[in-house]
């Protein structure tokens, strides 16, 4: 089809210039304007900067055009308020820009509805603080982790080779290694891609246990521990739930699963790979507590931990309970907001099942303070984070650090064509097609993943100080606020209870007592339900 784009105006163009020459010269009007629309092509195919051009020559400067006119057109429709308010801004254009290095300062004002309810807003400081040059580290282990790892404050989130194909792979940990951040793997095992370039690696094993698993299905201990052994391996994280769909297992379409992706993950190739819902490893907090623990020593003492997208809050004080009869801690927590993205998921699930990252986020980062553990444990956030802002209020709802999948899909040059399950992705980011896998170029993008990180990080630290705060550890809740209704603003602090270290174990407050109660170490299931029973 990429040939065809060239070799139709290039002989149409041909000929008309043989008829200029021997018919009239008036043929060259039609001859010219071919010849240049097929240099134009050849540049296309040729050039590395624009994915989309490499895959649709000609046609994808139709989609630039469209970019170059959106001002204009927005403007058109805010002037005629045909919405009633202005257009949100386009995050992805930040990602972009960023980058690409072309991020800068823009005329007039926001584009924001401050008066809209559920506005939130940072408050900015009368003395702010010097922006500091060097970015804050994390650092990840427990008493229990003997090979602690530093974590950056923002870092490539779970996408699996797989989902994502190796190019896309290949750029995201080759710019995660030129930025000195974390890669993490996804579910879908650990492949050439992701170790090839040298970047830190956190292996996510999902319920398929892809990457170390038995012919059964189950996990395998020796060869987790071979590959958790590997140096580019700095943490494992044992994924339970993701934002997009939680309570079901990850699917990727058979058209996916080519002969390299089934050696990968373990499975047979062109048939579809549905993961369990379930882990096999456990089914009780207790016993959730105690293979974390084995994982850790099969890894040699780095840092392990969990993710999960937060629904019960029971639950999780549950799993509270079992750290603190079991004396034992994951090194870090990945919360996962109910509005992170995926490549498949049921549209209920990802519109309506589990909470929203920052409300996950405290009822997390609560749950430890008060059960005396959060000194123990790191707690990463991931889900719908991409600027500088959703960084900060990532941290002031308690995280430690972020990760990025979507916005650094956009870094790569995904264009939210919402093709990823079809294998034919435009821009070579999200298939296993390998002639369009091709317009991904390994070197340019990643350079942007590099700097659209590097950039976010500045402009994470840049709002701290302009809120008078140079780590994050200053942060508190008090520095965000809500517009709750249209005459009344309040802060986090005043929104939500914040729990004071132990004080769950002392004396809970009124709106955590029950569920504290309730909270049982050996079951999951509330203990006043039987199954099938119906209030």
């Amino acid at each position: 089809m990429k040939l065809l784009v060239v070799a139709v105006p290039g002989s149409l163009g041909v000929a008309a210039s043989v008829a200029a020459v021997r018919v009239s010269p008036w043929w060259s009007a039609a001859g010219a304007p071919l010849i240049l629309l097929t240099l134009v092509a050849v540049h296309d195919l040729v050039q590395r900067r624009h994915s989309v051009l490499r895959n649709y020559p000609l046609l994808g400067h139709l989609r630039f055009a469209m970019e170059a006119l959106r001002p204009e057109l927005q403007q058109y429709f805010i002037e005629r308020n045909f919405d009633g308010r202005p257009f949100d801004r386009d995050t992805r254009s930040i990602v972009y820009e960023r980058a690409k290095g072309t991020d800068a300062e823009e005329p007039f004002g926001t584009e924001l509805d401050l008066y809209r309810s559920g506005s939130e807003y940072l408050v900015p400081s009368m003395a702010p603080r010097p922006v500091r040059t060097a970015p804050p580290r994390v650092r990840i282990g427990g008493p229990d982790c003997t090979r602690p790892y530093d974590m950056a404050l923002l870092n490539v989130s779970a996408m699996s080779f797989g989902s994502l194909s190796a190019n896309a792979v290949l750029a995201l940990n080759t710019g995660a290694q030129l930025g000195g951040f974390a890669h993490d793997t996804g579910e879908g095992g650990l492949s050439e891609y992701h170790l090839r370039p040298g970047g830190d690696l956190v292996w996510e094993i999902g319920t398929g246990y892809f990457g170390c698993r038995t012919d059964e299905g189950g996990f395998d201990e020796r060869e987790f521990a071979e590959k958790a052994a590997l140096d580019q391996v700095k943490c494992v994280s044992l994924k339970i739930s993701q934002g997009a769909k939680p309570g079901i297992g990850g699917v990727l379409p058979g058209a996916k699963v080519n002969a390299e992706i089934a050696r990968v993950r373990g499975v047979r190739p062109g048939k579809t790979v549905v993961s369990p819902p379930f882990h096999r490893v456990y089914s009780t907090p207790r016993d959730l507590v105690r293979f974390l623990a084995r994982m850790r020593k099969l890894a040699d003492g780095k840092p392990v931990g969990f993710k999960l997208c937060v629904g019960s809050r029971r639950e999780f004080l549950a799993v509270c309970k079992a750290m603190l009869e079991e004396d034992s801690t994951p090194d870090f927590i990945v919360v996962d907001g109910a509005e992170g993205g995926t490549g498949a998921a049921p549209l209920e699930f990802a519109d309506h099942v589990g909470l929203p990252l920052g409300e996950g986020l405290m009822a997390v980062h609560n749950a430890l303070v008060g059960a005396g553990l959060r000194d123990r444990i790191r707690i990463g956030a991931s889900g719908k984070v991409a600027t500088g802002s959703d960084l900060v209020k990532r941290l002031l709802q308690g995280a430690d650090y972020t990760n990025a999948a979507r916005a650094m899909m956009f870094a790569i040059g995904c264009i939210q064509a919402q093709r990823c399950h079809t294998n034919t992705c435009p821009v070579g980011v999200a298939t296993q097609d390998e002639r369009r896998a091709r317009a991904v170029d390994i070197a340019d993008k990643s350079q942007r993943v590099r700097r659209y990180q590097q950039a976010t990080v500045e402009s994470t630290l840049q709002i701290m100080a302009s809120m008078g705060v140079d780590d994050p550890r200053g942060l508190r809740p008090d520095m965000l606020l809500q517009r709750v209704a249209p005459h009344t603003v309040r802060s986090y602090a005043d929104l939500y209870t914040w729990l004071t270290p132990g004080q769950l174990l002392a004396s809970p407050p009124a709106e955590w007592a029950s569920e504290w109660q309730a909270a049982d170490p050996d079951r999951f299931t509330h203990p006043g339900w039987s199954p099938g029973q119906r209030a």
